[in-house]
């Protein structure tokens, strides 16, 4: 059973000044398994955020069903109360989650609201603070305000897991932090992931190509491809590049190179190391001249002392499948 599905969800709002209405999203079908951890990118506008606040509750669909365990968020069948235990959203500005005089008010909220004892909301309160690395003893009476970049998103972070939810949505979680901050949040988001289904919204491609089961790329309100990051390098391009050390003269080399049959061009790069060159190789689409090439240094005594395939980023991933590649040419 998928713990969180979309089917075919449309949303509109009213445009301005008398305007057609505008189509945040468009059609948008997927699910979520438990325990999978998702990424789910898209530019600023691309409808990133509709969909989020569409997981929790917060939108109705102009059409189609967001299912939380397979029941409808839109027919009753949760309240709110009910769907905050089971979905955890951590917002992109931290600010927004902190309102509370001391952290341990403010990790204490969310508990408070779900109807818990005081025990039990201390215990949560001390366990979520652990779980994003922060001191309890040292920060429990201190202003949340007066927390660093980092600390900030922490303490958001733990008043959400200290309801337990099954989901975590995590919206931009590394925007305005310094480098360190970035790293030390990414690495508590991959620890989390071990006892969370997550969802993670970002537009920072790198963010989400390390740590992700899933991708779900949107554009324009419209999902565009989901499948893992391996099978979108593999099906998503098909532009084939090599990039090869190889000993020999350096003119002949680039010369026979560029005579093989489908082999568009050959380059050269650097020189590395002494009496070799190294190569940029690329070849018409779909075609693969690696048995070529090694024959041609084969023949001609090139030991060929590096060859590796052009790896494909999620960058490249992203321009393609948004059809940006192609308006950049």
């Amino acid at each position: 059973m998928s713990v969180l599905r979309f089917e075919d969800v449309s949303f509109e709002y009213a445009g301005s000044n008398g305007e057609l209405p505008v189509k945040a999203l468009d059609h948008v079908t997927f699910s979520v398994e438990k325990g999978e951890f998702i990424g789910l990118i898209g530019h600023t506008g691309s409808g990133k955020s509709t969909m989020i606040q569409h997981m929790n509750g917060l939108l109705r669909p102009t059409s189609g069903r967001v299912l939380l365990m397979d029941k409808d968020l839109a027919d009753g069948s949760w309240t709110r109360q009910q769907i905050c235990a089971h979905i955890g959203l951590v917002f992109q500005y931290p600010e927004y989650q902190l309102f509370e005089e001391t952290v341990a008010r403010d990790v204490a909220f969310g508990p408070n609201n779900l109807g818990l004892s005081e025990e039990e909301t201390d215990a949560r309160v001390k366990e979520a603070l652990r779980l994003v690395g922060l001191d309890y003893d040292e920060l429990k009476n201190v202003s949340p305000f007066e927390l660093s970049g980092g600390q900030k998103r922490r303490v958001a972070i733990a008043g959400v897991i200290a309801m337990k939810p099954e989901i975590l949505i995590l919206d931009e979680p590394t925007v305005g932090l310094d480098p360190k901050q970035i790293i030390e949040v990414r690495d508590l988001i991959k620890n989390l992931s071990k006892n969370h289904t997550i969802l993670l919204s970002s537009h920072i491609l790198q963010e989400v190509q390390a740590v992700c089961d899933r991708l779900i790329i949107i554009n324009h309100g419209r999902i565009v491809a989901v499948d893992t990051p391996e099978n979108l390098s593999k099906n998503v391009l098909q532009i084939n590049k090599l990039e090869m050390r190889i000993r020999g003269p350096k003119n002949e080399i680039l010369t026979g190179l560029e005579a093989i049959d489908g082999v568009e061009s050959a380059e050269l790069i650097r020189v590395r190391e002494e009496g070799s060159v190294d190569v940029r190789l690329e070849a018409g689409e779909n075609v693969d001249v690696r048995e070529a090439v090694f024959d041609f240094c084969s023949t001609n005594n090139y030991p060929i002392l590096m060859m590796k395939t052009n790896e494909i980023n999620l960058e490249d991933i992203f321009l393609q499948v948004t059809g940006e590649r192609e308006a950049k040419r």
